[in-house]
């Protein structure tokens, strides 16, 4: 039986996301379904354990079926398990997109990247929340999807954005709940790579680009070493990192 807690944590952060999408406050969520705003924010944090018919109210509140707000957050045993979701991680030209949706096909899973869900949630570009809300605001919406996505059945390849390292909650929920893969390369490889997509801008006032990118990656290092898999993809190739995930999807599945 899945914990209680993780069950509770699931089933607040679906609520926010359907207020959010709605574009209420929590006080206007409090008003359309009748209860405080106290029991709001600690029902989307996971901390109230409501009654069937307190979230039928709720979920009345939102027009959402009560049946879509509680669906996944139970999965069955066999989807269960950090193998059953694998977390991609690295910074910008790691190969995340190119190495996730081939694994992803391979194993005859979803590709999700969780930028995508983010800027939908926000409603409004990634450069644009950032601009607004900062780093934070954006980690505390990328909680709000890993907590949907993390509790949805069956498995599926994450790729995550690079600064979710960064924040010890998410981190510390990924390493319990998903099978994290570091793709790392040099410095100059992340930014032939990212030139090669097209983007000039990196290419700009090289010499700047590289210390940054160095600075950044010593920063995240201890984070990234944390990963329960490091894939050196200069060295493996993309096929050769491609292997190296399936396999260590693999790998974990025998042990469970």
């Amino acid at each position: 039986m899945r914990d209680p807690d993780a069950i509770l944590t699931a089933l607040g952060a679906k609520i926010r996301t359907a207020r959010l999408r709605r574009g209420w406050t929590q006080r206007a969520l409090c008003s359309h379904a009748g209860i405080s705003q106290r029991f709001v924010s600690q029902l989307e944090s996971g901390r109230a354990n409501i009654s069937v018919v307190r979230l039928a109210e709720v979920a009345a509140a939102l027009e959402v079926s009560l049946e879509r707000l509680v669906e996944g957050i139970t999965p069955p045993p066999s989807a269960a398990g950090r193998g059953a979701k694998v977390a991609l991680i690295g910074v910008r030209g790691a190969g995340k997109s190119t190495i996730g949706a081939r694994a992803a096909a391979a194993l005859d899973a979803p590709f999700i990247v969780v930028d995508h869900r983010v800027r939908t949630l926000a409603g409004m570009p990634l450069s644009d929340l950032f601009e607004l809300r900062g780093r934070a605001g954006y980690h505390q919406l990328c909680a709000t999807v890993l907590e949907e996505l993390l509790a949805e059945p069956g498995p599926a390849i994450l790729e995550l954005g690079g600064s979710v390292v960064e924040d010890a909650g998410l981190w510390a929920r990924l390493g319990d709940r998903a099978l994290t893969v570091w793709l790392q390369a040099r410095p100059e490889a992340h930014l032939m790579r990212v030139a090669a997509q097209g983007d000039r801008r990196p290419a700009h006032g090289m010499p700047d680009a590289i210390a940054r990118l160095r600075e950044i990656l010593t920063a995240r290092r201890p984070q990234h070493e944390r990963a329960d898999v490091t894939v050196d993809t200069e060295a493996r190739g993309i096929q050769g990192s491609v292997d190296d995930v399936i396999g260590a999807v693999y790998r974990v599945q025998n042990e469970g």
